[in-house]
């Protein structure tokens, strides 16, 4: 389907991209693919809003590796992951950001467990598996706040079962458990949303870190923080693993 596109590449060559992702599909593991991949994008700048369309607005394809979000960084790094060349790029960001690879905003992934239901060959909620007998389940009204207004304007509100490992119980045990590449959700207690941020495992022997596009004032960048701490004060997490996808 034809759409209006809009490119950004930052530092970025095309011929550039093309290589480093031909580069990355050599690489067997996934994790490692995802490791190799989101380490180019460290220092890139983070920038909110960066993609174009609303109940009132066309949806624009984006590709803006200029600036992202915490969710743009982790889609552009999916759909390079899956490619082995910068066109199976483009194609593959159009499945992994919206359902059915339709690019209108109705369609694009709003909520971080959008993925599990529209990319289910990609990735799994491995949640339950890594959490054990301490996973919490929990029914929630996706896009709807507690007074009732929608945080998505023209966005079908979804009941959907969330499951996530509390902080509290994410002990040493459930941290050997990650890997590098794992796509990490930071559970929100907020009604009407899984998430208030996402992220990646990235293991370094016996160093964990989360690597992510943070907003703080302080970074405003993709960076690298000591995973433990980075959730220590966080409600929860949501763990999603790549799966191991043959695209050459």
């Amino acid at each position: 389907m034809m759409c209006t596109k809009l490119t950004k590449l930052g530092t970025f060559s095309l011929e550039e991209l093309d290589g480093l992702i031909y580069e990355s599909a050599r690489i067997a593991n996934p994790g490692e693919r995802i490791d190799f991949l989101s380490r180019k994008f460290l220092n890139t700048d983070y920038a909110e809003a960066t993609l174009i369309g609303d109940k009132d607005t066309p949806e624009i394809f984006v590709i803006n590796l200029e600036e992202v979000d915490c969710m743009t960084f982790i889609e552009y790094i999916e759909a390079m992951r899956l490619s082995s060349s910068y066109q199976e790029f483009e194609s593959n960001l159009r499945r992994v950001r919206y359902g059915s690879g339709i690019v209108e905003f109705i369609n694009r992934n709003h909520f971080f467990t959008d993925w599990k239901e529209f990319n289910p060959g990609y990735i799994k909620d491995v949640s339950e598996t890594i959490g054990g007998g301490k996973t919490v389940r929990i029914q929630k009204m996706l896009n709807v706040k507690e007074d009732g207004a929608y945080f998505l304007p023209g966005i079908r509100p979804v009941e959907r079962e969330i499951l996530y490992i509390p902080s509290e119980a994410v002990d040493l045990p459930i941290l050997k458990k990650l890997r590098s590449g794992d796509y990490i959700g930071i559970y929100s207690a907020l009604s009407g949303l899984d998430v208030s941020h996402v992220g990646i495992v990235v293991r370094d022997g016996e160093n964990l870190f989360l690597r992510h596009a943070s907003s703080k004032k302080e970074y405003r960048k993709v960076i690298d923080q000591d995973f433990r701490t980075y959730v220590a004060d966080k409600p929860g997490i949501i763990v999603f693993r790549p799966k191991n996808i043959e695209h050459l």
